[in-house]
């Protein structure tokens, strides 16, 4: 009998979708889930500045501008090789740009599905104001919209999804149709 090739579930969606809920319930079910935020995160903490959106944003394009679209990407390849070799599924939470999906396609070793959280916009803004965890206004929400549309391809790998969970309702129902959708593709952690 042989042993089912390493998967990679990578959530896509714009701020205040739904992926991190997604990513941790995840996580609650066993599975390993790595954010590609905390890259960006982890060097804003190096530089010894604040956690603040404005700082992320400056690392996340410098990373681009010096190292290319798929920067993210590439530095997190062996965070994910390394738990791809330990667990037979693994979670990436928050693919951004499109040429970190081709990087990924190309060079992760192994099957990747790519789900689409999303959401209206309106309810998106709505989340990030209430989210204890670095909250946007409203204009913040928007200029991180276009931003990431703009100048980090986003918007494509949300277009090449293959499959689209829509968040509108309660968060236990975007979970329900996640796990059912997880269970379908016989995903294991």
């Amino acid at each position: 009998m042989t042993t089912p090739a390493p998967r990679a579930l990578a959530l896509v969606g714009m701020p205040g979708a739904g992926k991190t809920l997604c990513a941790r319930h995840l996580e609650q079910r066993g599975f390993y889930q790595f954010r590609f935020g905390s890259i960006v995160v982890n060097e804003v903490t190096r530089r010894g500045w604040p956690i603040t959106p404005e700082n992320e944003r400056i690392v996340r394009e410098e990373f681009r501008h010096d190292e290319g679209m798929d920067a993210i990407a590439r530095r997190a390849l062996p965070h994910l090789r390394a738990a791809l070799a330990d667990h037979a599924s693994i979670v990436i939470d928050g693919l951004y740009s499109f040429s970190e999906y081709k990087t990924l396609r190309l060079e992760l070793g192994a099957e990747m599905v790519v789900v689409a959280v999303v959401s209206s916009r309106d309810r998106r803004y709505r989340r990030l104001t209430e989210r204890a965890d670095r909250p946007l206004t409203p204009d913040e929400a928007e200029r991180r919209d276009h931003q990431e549309i703009e100048t980090l391809e986003k918007g494509g790998p949300i277009a090449i999804a293959d499959y689209t969970l829509l968040n509108d309702n309660q968060p236990q129902d975007l979970l329900a149709r996640l796990d059912a959708l997880v269970d379908s593709l016989g995903l294991k952690p």
